[in-house]
């Protein structure tokens, strides 16, 4: 497929799906969902740290979303222009000013006219106008960035300023978006040429061993260029670097601060320096060996802490980096095919030292295969008043669904849409965000679709192995359901703005007041919500909405949510239904029919229920044994005799042990045994 069509295929693609979710919702903005779109893309390339929506129109104003990470002083600032044509439209340079000088004209009104004061409370724009406000002194950079479905010819766009605010314009048009999708590397290449750049070589020196998958050179870059370049490239440079997935990227080592405040020039001898990659390298002859030209694709795999506070040091306390110096050993793979192989682990390897956990390396977790493999073969019930069945489709690499539609006939893509309906499809970081709702955590939800999904990796990391079978597979698609019809709920009470946060803190709060006892398996045979629980949701909803758009002390709004303290307060206030009236939406928890509440990662799969069985075949009487003997004799911990009295408990009542009480449990038979009590 020739550019051009690739490029209308791709068009064409993103028509069909926001056509899809507006047939399905009560929402109208098609800019919302392709800012949506654009804003996943670039987040997961790292060209953004995630981002709000917030469509806001006026007469010589419009903005779309914004984006601020950890630092206080920079923000984007997102527009959204659309023609819908396909094939892609032609957008006008003065077309793209204009669309440019609408964004510019809020960024103005806020931070000189205080322009908060005119726009609505209920108006999520609000949060940003309130924070550039409160910002206005300390802002020093922001960019706008037009995200458009049209196709826009090279152009230069001017920097500008306001006060001491410099701003930058950028174009994402479907070009550039095509490039970025069909890019091996899922993000723009980095290219550094230093003697342009910088008026400087760097110092190196070439190390060869015959290997012929790599070479490895070692180099001192000064202290300013590091800082240069992470100013300019941000996340981007440490894209490889397992630690930007979970780690604060301002946040500044205080050790690192502390040498290069008071003595930069013992910063080589001090600091262990950092490891890169790169796919090419062009050397030019110094004094005294060899400088390193060029760069292609240069990624720091370990240091990007020492990098981030090379360039926060020098701008918060104004530090001299003059004498600073870091030592740094790239590898060259000049392979492509080799690169997401082996520089992961050379990430993995050179970061082992500072105890990297399993969760830094989660796109090699097999859970998510386990899921996409699941979402091939489970097919769901048909809905009332239809034969046919439907599948719903993960996504566990972005486009998968329509790369499988590329491969069929017409008749086959009619076939296959019909049994994978796009509502039914949903990403990695969508079932980030069924899950983490479920289990209670609307705060993290609420900090972004990125952050919540490595929160969320974290949590599936430290189960250590989690196997996802049919049953979890069909209870997660029964919280796609709730959450996706919780979204309609909300979007047809008209409450202006936070329809994401009012989702997530009102399904949380449904979990918490039921015990998460939501009976799922009754939503996935249905493939829908009963009138009793739609109803819920939008009475507590109601209040959700009052909760979170009055935060304590005129808080923004949006930061609220980003809070536990958010959640805590929320369960405090008083219940706006009666939970007795939902009976048949809820599991039994005693008699023939009885169930466990559903905890989603949190509870057994097929390898825990093993354990439990083992546990639940010894008598409660032995296990009241086993503590008393234990007290008596003083052979095992405390703890260890608590939770030995605990299932004896469990088990005396009928009820099973959770996961984490049978595996102490089996570990405390051993133990038992190896003393010689007769269990």
């Amino acid at each position: 497929m020739d550019r051009e069509n690739q490029i209308d295929a791709l068009l064409s693609s993103i028509n069909r799906d926001i056509e899809d979710v507006l047939e399905h919702s009560d929402e109208t903005s098609w800019e919302d969902h392709f800012a949506e779109i654009m804003i996943e893309h670039l987040t997961e390339a790292g060209e953004i740290d995630d981002g709000e929506l917030c469509e806001y129109k006026r007469k010589g104003i419009k903005i779309n979303g914004y984006s601020y990470g950890s630092d206080v002083d920079s923000i984007d600032i997102f527009t959204v222009f659309c023609s819908r044509k396909v094939p892609s439209a032609s957008i006008s340079k003065t077309r793209i000013q204009t669309e440019l000088d609408k964004a510019k004209n809020f960024l103005q009104k806020c931070l000189l006219e205080g322009y908060f004061n005119l726009i609505p409370e209920a108006s999520p724009v609000l949060d940003l106008a309130l924070l550039l406000h409160e910002r206005r002194e300390s802002m020093q950079k922001a960019r706008i960035i037009l995200f458009t479905d049209c196709r826009s010819k090279p152009l230069t766009l001017k920097e500008e300023n306001i006060g001491r605010l410099k701003i930058t314009c950028h174009i994402w048009d479907i070009q550039r978006l095509n490039q970025l999708l069909s890019s091996g590397s899922k993000r723009e290449t980095i290219e550094i040429d230093f003697q342009e750049e910088f008026d400087e070589l760097i110092p190196c020196l070439e190390i060869s061993d015959g290997n012929p998958d790599y070479k490895t050179v070692l180099a001192v870059f000064p202290g300013n260029v590091l800082a240069d370049l992470y100013g300019k490239y941000g996340a981007r440079l440490l894209e490889r670097n397992v630690r930007t997935f979970l780690q604060a990227r301002g946040k500044v080592n205080k050790g690192i601060r502390a040498t290069l405040n008071t003595e930069p020039d013992m910063f080589l001898a001090y600091n262990n320096g950092i490891t890169g990659t790169a796919e090419n390298i062009e050397f030019e002859k110094l004094n005294h060996g060899d400088g390193i030209k060029y760069l292609r694709d240069f990624q720091i795999v370990n240091g990007g802490q020492t990098t981030a506070s090379l360039y926060h040091t020098r701008k918060r306390d104004k530090a001299d980096l003059a004498g600073a110096f870091v030592q740094a050993k790239i590898c060259i793979i000049s392979d492509r095919r080799k690169v997401d192989k082996v520089v992961p682990l050379i990430s993995k390897y050179s970061n082992s030292q500072n105890k990297v956990s399993d969760a830094d390396f989660y796109a090699n977790d097999p859970f998510h295969m386990e899921i996409e493999e699941l979402s091939r073969t489970v097919w769901a019930p048909a809905v009332a008043g239809s034969n046919q069945q439907t599948r719903w489709f993960y996504e566990r690499a972005r486009g998968q669904y329509n790369d499988e539609k590329t491969k069929l006939t017409p008749a086959q893509r009619k076939k296959f849409t019909l049994q994978n309906p796009t509502r039914q499809k949903f990403t990695k970081t969508d079932l980030a965000k069924f899950e983490n709702t479920w289990n209670q955590l609307p705060w993290i939800v609420s900090l972004g679709a990125q952050k919540n999904f490595r929160d969320f990796t974290a949590r599936i990391s430290e189960r250590k192995g989690f196997k996802a079978d049919q049953d979890y597979f069909q209870k997660l698609i029964a919280k796609a359901i709730l959450f996706r019809s919780a979204e309609k709920i909300v979007s047809g009470q008209n409450y202006g703005g936070y329809r994401a946060n009012i989702v997530t803190y009102s399904l949380a709060w449904i979990s918490f007041l039921s015990y998460q006892r939501i009976d799922l398996d009754k939503i996935w045979r249905m493939q829908s919500l009963t009138e009793t629980l739609s109803e819920a949701i939008r009475k507590i909803s109601e209040t959700v909405h009052h909760h979170i758009t009055n935060p304590p002390d005129g808080r923004n709004i949006t930061e609220w949510c980003k809070k536990e303290e958010c959640w805590k307060r929320l369960k405090e206030i008083e219940i706006p239904i009666n939970m007795s009236d939902m009976k048949s939406d809820q599991i039994a928890t005693s008699g023939r029919d009885r169930k466990s509440p559903e905890k989603g990662i949190e509870g057994p799969d097929k390898k825990d229920q093993k354990i439990i069985s083992e546990v639940m075949e010894i008598p409660s009487e032995k296990w009241f044994e086993i503590a008393r003997w234990a007290k008596e004799t003083d052979n095992l911990q405390a703890w260890q005799r608590s939770i030995s009295f605990s299932i004896g408990k469990l088990l005396a009542r009928g009820n099973k042990p959770s996961r984490k009480q049978a595996i102490q449990g089996v570990k405390i038979l051993k133990e038992a045994r190896k003393f010689g009590f007769p269990v």
